[in-house]
């Protein structure tokens, strides 16, 4: 029996394995599948360059491996749609912004100019899980909705003084 991991998942290297591991996972059901999308949603938020066409190649193949996770589960029936999405969204981002300018905080802010809803924003993110968030959030963007994956470049921080807390020291 194979070890039932992403990590596993991304070692295997030949058609034969592939196919052990689909039919063993399969067979070990829900919390096994869902460890794996998971682990394999923590992959997505942390490649880089390096290992962008291996995450390329294992997404298509795990896509071809498991082609209705909706049998795991009803809620993964579009996770590798989203996880294509992240994909591509991801290495628009590292595209886009060259290795000697990644470092520092990034934040992701949403904010639609024509609602009363509020901005949200994401701070204090490195740039491969912003960048990863980037993709996340575009696949239920509404119109006239705009997401934006920024760098900080000057930041003033205050925190509250306790002694002005509601809260009682414990």
């Amino acid at each position: 029996m194979s070890e039932l991991t992403f990590l596993h998942y991304m070692r295997i290297d030949n058609r034969e394995s592939e196919q052990t591991f689909r039919a063993e996972m399969e067979i070990a059901g829900y919390f096994s599948f869902y460890a794996f999308v998971e682990d394999f949603r923590g992959g997505l938020k942390t490649y880089s360059d390096e290992d962008r066409l291996l995450y390329g190649r294992k997404l298509t193949e795990a896509r071809d491996l498991f082609p209705t996770p909706e049998r795991f589960s009803p809620s993964w029936r579009e996770i590798w749609n989203e996880f294509d999405l992240i994909f591509e969204c991801k290495n628009e981002a590292l595209d886009k912004i060259a290795r000697s300018e990644r470092n520092g905080e990034w934040q992701i802010v949403l904010d639609n100019p024509f609602s009363h809803q509020p901005v949200i924003c994401y701070p204090s993110l490195a740039f491969l899980e912003a960048a990863y968030m980037y993709g996340y959030f575009q696949r239920e963007l509404k119109p006239h909705e705009c997401l934006r994956l920024q760098k900080v470049t000057q930041l003033l921080m205050k925190h509250g003084r306790k002694e002005a807390s509601i809260f009682p020291d414990a």
